[in-house]
């Protein structure tokens, strides 16, 4: 049953600024290791960064909170199966927001242009949940 949706779109330039202006600080700020490790082994490193964090704002929105409170940009890994689909991993508040909305799954959707890239989230979930139980 999909109980939420979210979508973000990112220009990479600004992503490029931020790395360039903050290099490792932002980088580490936003990106785990398994994300960092597979955008640097791309020649497009910025366009990888750039849809990861499309990824995780998209994901940020379909739980509702946007990035606040004890969520940290690493609660959320996108990461990618053998077969290059992204998929996701929530730790932390995320998945304490999840679990509580009832998201037992979050399929994603990565794509990008020559100066941007698109993610889309849904969220999945086994049975019905009430969506208005969370602590905003």
């Amino acid at each position: 049953m999909i109980i939420a949706h979210g979508i973000d779109l990112v220009d990479f330039p600004r992503i490029e600024e931020m790395i360039n202006r903050h290099k490792d600080r932002f980088i580490d700020r936003i990106f785990t290791k398994a994300e960092q490790a597979y955008a640097d082994s791309k020649r497009n490193s910025v366009e990888k960064y750039a849809g990861r964090f499309a990824a995780k704002e998209a994901i940020l929105k379909l739980i509702g909170t946007g990035w606040r409170g004890k969520i940290a940009w690493t609660d959320i890994e996108v990461v990618n199966t053998s077969s290059g689909q992204p998929q996701v991993n929530l730790d932390g508040e995320v998945k304490k927001i999840a679990e509580k909305l009832g998201i037992t799954q979050i399929s994603i959707s990565i794509t990008h242009t020559a100066n941007f890239a698109i993610a889309s989230a849904i969220a999945l979930s086994s049975e019905n949940s009430d969506a208005e139980n969370i602590d905003k």
